[in-house]
Protein backbone atom coordinates (compact mmCIF):
# COMPACT_ATOMS: atom_id res chain seq x y z
CA UNK A 1 0.00 0.00 0.00
CA UNK A 2 2.43 2.46 -0.64
CA UNK A 3 2.16 5.76 -2.96
CA UNK A 4 -1.71 5.35 -2.38
CA UNK A 5 -4.05 7.98 -4.08
CA UNK A 6 -6.95 7.99 -1.60
CA UNK A 7 -10.24 10.22 -1.53
CA UNK A 8 -12.69 9.84 1.35
CA UNK A 9 -15.98 12.33 0.68
CA UNK A 10 -17.37 14.01 3.92
CA UNK A 11 -14.44 14.58 5.64
CA UNK A 12 -13.99 17.63 8.18
CA UNK A 13 -15.98 15.72 10.84
CA UNK A 14 -16.94 12.55 12.48
CA UNK A 15 -16.68 8.68 10.35
CA UNK A 16 -14.82 10.78 7.27
CA UNK A 17 -12.03 12.68 9.74
CA UNK A 18 -11.82 9.48 11.61
CA UNK A 19 -11.26 7.87 8.29
CA UNK A 20 -8.60 9.76 7.10
CA UNK A 21 -6.81 9.85 10.45
CA UNK A 22 -6.42 6.42 10.48
CA UNK A 23 -6.16 6.10 6.36
CA UNK A 24 -3.25 8.24 6.75
CA UNK A 25 -1.29 6.57 10.04
CA UNK A 26 -2.10 3.45 8.14
CA UNK A 27 -0.87 4.29 4.68
CA UNK A 28 2.02 6.28 5.88
CA UNK A 29 3.72 9.70 4.44
CA UNK A 30 4.27 8.84 1.17
CA UNK A 31 0.48 8.25 0.75
CA UNK A 32 -1.54 11.02 -1.06
CA UNK A 33 -5.08 11.35 0.99
CA UNK A 34 -7.83 13.80 0.25
CA UNK A 35 -9.49 15.46 2.69
CA UNK A 36 -12.90 16.41 1.34
CA UNK A 37 -15.58 18.86 2.09
CA UNK A 38 -17.98 21.37 0.95
CA UNK A 39 -16.97 23.68 2.93
CA UNK A 40 -13.43 24.59 2.28
CA UNK A 41 -13.22 26.52 6.17
CA UNK A 42 -14.12 23.34 8.02
CA UNK A 43 -12.52 21.33 5.40
CA UNK A 44 -8.75 23.31 5.74
CA UNK A 45 -9.24 23.48 9.77
CA UNK A 46 -9.78 19.57 9.49
CA UNK A 47 -6.98 18.81 7.49
CA UNK A 48 -5.11 21.66 10.08
CA UNK A 49 -5.87 19.84 13.32
CA UNK A 50 -4.91 16.28 11.30
CA UNK A 51 -0.91 18.39 10.72
CA UNK A 52 -0.89 19.32 14.16
CA UNK A 53 -0.79 15.44 14.87
CA UNK A 54 1.99 14.69 12.06
CA UNK A 55 -0.21 13.73 9.43
CA UNK A 56 -0.20 15.13 5.94
CA UNK A 57 -3.65 15.04 4.56
CA UNK A 58 -4.20 17.17 1.50
CA UNK A 59 -7.50 19.13 1.63
CA UNK A 60 -9.90 19.73 -1.68
CA UNK A 61 -13.29 21.34 -1.72
CA UNK A 62 -16.09 18.66 -2.82
CA UNK A 63 -20.16 19.08 -2.75
CA UNK A 64 -21.46 15.63 -3.69
CA UNK A 65 -24.81 17.53 -4.80
CA UNK A 66 -22.97 18.89 -7.64
CA UNK A 67 -21.94 17.44 -10.82
CA UNK A 68 -19.40 20.10 -11.74
CA UNK A 69 -17.82 20.21 -8.23
CA UNK A 70 -17.22 16.12 -8.37
CA UNK A 71 -16.14 16.18 -11.84
CA UNK A 72 -13.62 19.12 -10.66
CA UNK A 73 -12.16 16.47 -8.14
CA UNK A 74 -11.66 13.83 -10.58
CA UNK A 75 -9.88 16.18 -13.53
CA UNK A 76 -7.29 17.03 -10.43
CA UNK A 77 -6.81 13.17 -9.67
CA UNK A 78 -6.74 12.47 -12.78
CA UNK A 79 -3.78 15.40 -13.51
CA UNK A 80 -1.70 15.16 -10.56
CA UNK A 81 -1.84 11.13 -10.08
CA UNK A 82 -3.32 9.14 -12.86
CA UNK A 83 -5.97 7.59 -10.91
CA UNK A 84 -7.00 6.49 -7.26
CA UNK A 85 -6.38 3.67 -4.90
CA UNK A 86 -9.08 4.49 -2.60
CA UNK A 87 -12.43 5.87 -3.03
CA UNK A 88 -14.53 6.22 0.34
CA UNK A 89 -18.06 7.55 -0.10
CA UNK A 90 -18.83 8.88 2.73
CA UNK A 91 -20.76 12.41 2.97
CA UNK A 92 -24.49 12.43 3.56
CA UNK A 93 -27.60 14.59 4.59
CA UNK A 94 -28.58 14.49 7.93
CA UNK A 95 -32.13 14.09 8.97
CA UNK A 96 -33.76 16.74 11.08
CA UNK A 97 -36.19 16.02 13.39
CA UNK A 98 -37.05 19.90 13.41
CA UNK A 99 -38.25 19.38 10.02
CA UNK A 100 -40.81 17.08 7.94
CA UNK A 101 -39.49 14.21 5.98
CA UNK A 102 -41.97 15.67 2.48
CA UNK A 103 -39.28 18.98 3.43
CA UNK A 104 -35.72 17.73 3.54
CA UNK A 105 -36.31 14.49 1.01
CA UNK A 106 -34.49 15.92 -2.00
CA UNK A 107 -31.50 17.14 -0.09
CA UNK A 108 -31.09 13.51 1.52
CA UNK A 109 -31.41 11.78 -1.93
CA UNK A 110 -29.11 14.47 -4.10
CA UNK A 111 -26.59 13.57 -1.52
CA UNK A 112 -26.74 10.38 0.04
CA UNK A 113 -28.15 8.43 -3.42
CA UNK A 114 -27.48 10.87 -6.25
CA UNK A 115 -23.92 11.97 -4.40
CA UNK A 116 -22.77 8.22 -4.44
CA UNK A 117 -24.01 8.32 -8.03
CA UNK A 118 -22.07 10.63 -8.87
CA UNK A 119 -18.85 9.26 -7.28
CA UNK A 120 -19.43 6.34 -8.64
CA UNK A 121 -19.42 7.72 -12.15
CA UNK A 122 -16.22 10.26 -11.75
CA UNK A 123 -14.07 7.77 -10.07
CA UNK A 124 -14.90 3.76 -11.19
CA UNK A 125 -13.32 4.20 -14.39
CA UNK A 126 -10.11 6.17 -12.57
CA UNK A 127 -10.02 3.04 -10.14
CA UNK A 128 -6.21 1.72 -10.37
CA UNK A 129 -4.86 -2.09 -10.40
CA UNK A 130 -6.08 -3.56 -6.68
CA UNK A 131 -8.18 -0.34 -5.78
CA UNK A 132 -11.21 -0.10 -3.22
CA UNK A 133 -14.26 1.46 -3.93
CA UNK A 134 -16.66 2.05 -1.21
CA UNK A 135 -19.65 3.38 -0.22
CA UNK A 136 -20.92 4.47 3.61
CA UNK A 137 -24.13 2.72 4.06
CA UNK A 138 -25.88 1.23 6.86
CA UNK A 139 -27.90 -2.14 7.88
CA UNK A 140 -31.27 -0.56 6.58
CA UNK A 141 -29.78 -1.09 3.49
CA UNK A 142 -31.02 -4.70 3.12
CA UNK A 143 -33.45 -5.01 0.51
CA UNK A 144 -35.56 -7.02 3.50
CA UNK A 145 -36.21 -3.69 4.76
CA UNK A 146 -38.74 -2.78 2.61
CA UNK A 147 -41.94 -3.96 1.07
CA UNK A 148 -41.96 -7.01 -1.08
CA UNK A 149 -44.16 -5.19 -3.93
CA UNK A 150 -40.95 -2.81 -3.95
CA UNK A 151 -38.27 -5.31 -4.41
CA UNK A 152 -38.46 -5.49 -8.60
CA UNK A 153 -37.52 -2.10 -8.44
CA UNK A 154 -33.72 -2.84 -7.22
CA UNK A 155 -33.46 -6.11 -8.85
CA UNK A 156 -29.80 -6.07 -9.13
CA UNK A 157 -29.45 -8.39 -11.53
CA UNK A 158 -31.37 -6.60 -14.31
CA UNK A 159 -30.90 -2.73 -13.27
CA UNK A 160 -28.90 -0.13 -14.31
CA UNK A 161 -27.39 2.64 -12.02
CA UNK A 162 -30.22 5.26 -13.84
CA UNK A 163 -33.27 2.93 -12.87
CA UNK A 164 -31.78 3.42 -9.73
CA UNK A 165 -31.50 7.51 -9.75
CA UNK A 166 -35.09 7.26 -11.11
CA UNK A 167 -36.25 4.89 -8.27
CA UNK A 168 -34.87 7.13 -6.20
CA UNK A 169 -36.01 10.06 -8.00
CA UNK A 170 -39.66 8.11 -7.94
CA UNK A 171 -39.79 7.96 -4.10
CA UNK A 172 -38.82 12.20 -3.33
CA UNK A 173 -41.63 12.67 -5.49
CA UNK A 174 -44.03 10.29 -3.94
CA UNK A 175 -43.02 11.65 -0.11
CA UNK A 176 -43.26 15.46 -1.17
CA UNK A 177 -46.29 14.59 -2.69
CA UNK A 178 -48.23 12.67 0.19
CA UNK A 179 -48.62 9.48 -1.91
CA UNK A 180 -45.15 7.34 -0.30
CA UNK A 181 -47.94 5.05 1.64
CA UNK A 182 -50.04 4.21 -0.79
CA UNK A 183 -47.16 2.93 -3.50
CA UNK A 184 -45.72 1.08 -0.22
CA UNK A 185 -42.89 3.52 0.40
CA UNK A 186 -41.89 3.09 3.91
CA UNK A 187 -42.27 6.88 6.31
CA UNK A 188 -38.55 7.12 7.27
CA UNK A 189 -36.65 8.16 4.54
CA UNK A 190 -33.65 7.10 5.66
CA UNK A 191 -33.80 3.31 4.83
CA UNK A 192 -35.13 3.56 1.17
CA UNK A 193 -32.46 6.04 0.73
CA UNK A 194 -29.96 3.00 2.53
CA UNK A 195 -31.69 0.56 0.06
CA UNK A 196 -30.41 2.59 -2.89
CA UNK A 197 -27.25 3.39 -1.86
CA UNK A 198 -26.24 -0.87 -1.69
CA UNK A 199 -28.47 -1.64 -4.81
CA UNK A 200 -25.85 1.21 -6.93
CA UNK A 201 -23.23 -0.59 -5.13
CA UNK A 202 -24.18 -3.71 -6.03
CA UNK A 203 -25.03 -3.01 -9.44
CA UNK A 204 -21.85 -1.45 -9.98
CA UNK A 205 -20.11 -4.68 -8.85
CA UNK A 206 -21.66 -6.33 -11.42
CA UNK A 207 -20.70 -3.86 -14.31
CA UNK A 208 -17.55 -4.46 -13.09
CA UNK A 209 -17.30 -7.87 -12.42
CA UNK A 210 -15.00 -9.23 -14.78
CA UNK A 211 -12.55 -6.19 -14.92
CA UNK A 212 -12.58 -6.03 -11.37
CA UNK A 213 -11.74 -9.82 -11.38
CA UNK A 214 -8.83 -9.37 -14.11
CA UNK A 215 -7.65 -6.39 -12.28
CA UNK A 216 -8.11 -7.23 -8.41
CA UNK A 217 -10.82 -4.20 -7.72
CA UNK A 218 -12.86 -4.49 -4.91
CA UNK A 219 -16.07 -3.01 -4.79
CA UNK A 220 -18.19 -2.46 -1.48
CA UNK A 221 -21.06 -1.16 0.82
CA UNK A 222 -20.01 -1.12 4.63
CA UNK A 223 -22.22 -0.15 7.60
CA UNK A 224 -20.12 0.86 10.69
CA UNK A 225 -22.64 0.64 12.86
CA UNK A 226 -24.07 3.36 15.24
CA UNK A 227 -21.44 6.19 16.02
CA UNK A 228 -21.28 8.84 19.15
CA UNK A 229 -21.96 11.88 16.28
CA UNK A 230 -24.06 15.26 16.19
CA UNK A 231 -25.92 13.12 13.61
CA UNK A 232 -26.96 10.63 15.85
CA UNK A 233 -28.00 11.71 19.29
CA UNK A 234 -30.74 13.81 18.64
CA UNK A 235 -32.20 10.20 17.84
CA UNK A 236 -30.91 7.81 20.72
CA UNK A 237 -32.14 7.96 24.14
CA UNK A 238 -28.80 6.15 25.11
CA UNK A 239 -25.82 6.39 23.21
CA UNK A 240 -23.93 4.34 25.72
CA UNK A 241 -22.67 1.42 23.21
CA UNK A 242 -22.25 3.54 20.54
CA UNK A 243 -18.56 3.63 19.33
CA UNK A 244 -16.44 6.65 18.82
CA UNK A 245 -15.90 7.93 14.87
CA UNK A 246 -11.96 6.21 15.49
CA UNK A 247 -13.59 2.75 16.91
CA UNK A 248 -15.77 2.90 13.67
CA UNK A 249 -13.28 3.81 11.39
CA UNK A 250 -11.40 0.68 12.51
CA UNK A 251 -13.86 -1.93 9.96
CA UNK A 252 -13.70 0.36 7.27
CA UNK A 253 -10.35 1.07 7.03
CA UNK A 254 -9.68 -2.98 6.80
CA UNK A 255 -12.04 -3.50 4.09
CA UNK A 256 -10.28 0.15 2.38
CA UNK A 257 -6.86 -1.99 2.85
CA UNK A 258 -7.27 -5.40 2.02
CA UNK A 259 -4.50 -6.85 0.25
CA UNK A 260 -3.94 -7.40 -3.51
CA UNK A 261 -4.75 -11.22 -3.32
CA UNK A 262 -8.28 -11.23 -1.94
CA UNK A 263 -11.13 -11.55 -3.67
CA UNK A 264 -13.96 -11.21 -1.39
CA UNK A 265 -15.79 -9.51 -0.30
CA UNK A 266 -17.15 -8.65 -3.72
CA UNK A 267 -20.15 -6.30 -3.72
CA UNK A 268 -21.55 -7.07 -0.31
CA UNK A 269 -22.67 -5.26 2.21
CA UNK A 270 -19.85 -5.26 5.48
CA UNK A 271 -20.39 -4.70 8.81
CA UNK A 272 -18.01 -5.46 11.40
CA UNK A 273 -15.72 -7.53 8.73
CA UNK A 274 -18.95 -9.59 7.71
CA UNK A 275 -21.13 -9.55 5.60
CA UNK A 276 -25.10 -8.53 5.55
CA UNK A 277 -27.76 -10.59 3.41
CA UNK A 278 -29.52 -8.52 0.97
CA UNK A 279 -32.73 -10.71 1.09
Amino acid sequence: MVNKVVLVSGANQGLGFALVEALCRNLGPEASVYLTARNAARGEEAVRQLRERGLSPIFHLLDVTGDASVAALAETIRARHGGVDIVISNAAARISRDLSQAEQVGLFVNTNNHGAYRMIRAFGPMLRDNARFIVVASGFGSLRNLSADLHGKFDIARRSLDDIEQVMDDYVHFIETDQAKAQHWPERINIPSKVGQVASIKIMARLMKEEASRRGILINAVCPGLIDTDASRPWFDDMSSAQSPAQAAEDVVWLATLGPRIEAPYGELVQHRKVLPWL
